[in-house]
Order: C-alpha cells, then sequence, then structure tokens
C-alpha cells in the first residue's frame, strides 16, 4: 500500500467490510512501536436511514397554520417579481 503526498492510504474494500465501515465513518490510528492499528470509533456511523423513515419521524412537526405550500414559500422568499400576476 502506497502512501500519497497528502499522507492518505485506501483501506482495503475487505477490512472496510469486516469493521463495517463506509462513508462518513470516523477511524482513529493508534500507534505502536512499529505499526500502527486502525480502529473504528464506536457510535460514528453516518445516518442511512431511509427518506421515508426521517419523513415519518419529522411528520407533523412544522405547523403551516394553514397556508398553501405556494403561500408558504411566499411567505418565506417574498413575492416573487418574475412572475405577470393579473
Amino acid at each position: 500500500m502506497r502512501v500519497t503526498e497528502k499522507g492518505q492510504v485506501t483501506i482495503p474494500k475487505d477490512i472496510r467490510d469486516h469493521l463495517g465501515i463506509s462513508p462518513g465513518s470516523e477511524v482513529e490510528f493508534i500507534a505502536g512501536d512499529n505499526a500502527a492499528t486502525l480502529v473504528k470509533v464506536k457510535g460514528s456511523e453516518p445516518d442511512t436511514r431511509g427518506f421515508d423513515e426521517w419523513a415519518a419521524d419529522v411528520e407533523g412537526t412544522l405547523d403551516l397554520e394553514g397556508m398553501t405550500t405556494d403561500e408558504y414559500m411566499e411567505w418565506i422568499r417574498g413575492p416573487r417579481d418574475d412572475l405577470d400576476r393579473h
């Protein structure tokens, strides 16, 4: 394994799979006398919930006070000046 100019190395896929390391996971290197040990930080799992699960968790947390989506967007952004409103 070769170290890049930026000091980076690629963790082989079989090791990533074995340790459950995925993009967003945190790891640490522990230095020994003649070796370094790669350790996955516990609790560093990225949020891999699906959109539907997330949407169910946040459902009902925003009260639009009866506004439609268009009314809410105008309230947030202000009136659009690129529309001809006749």
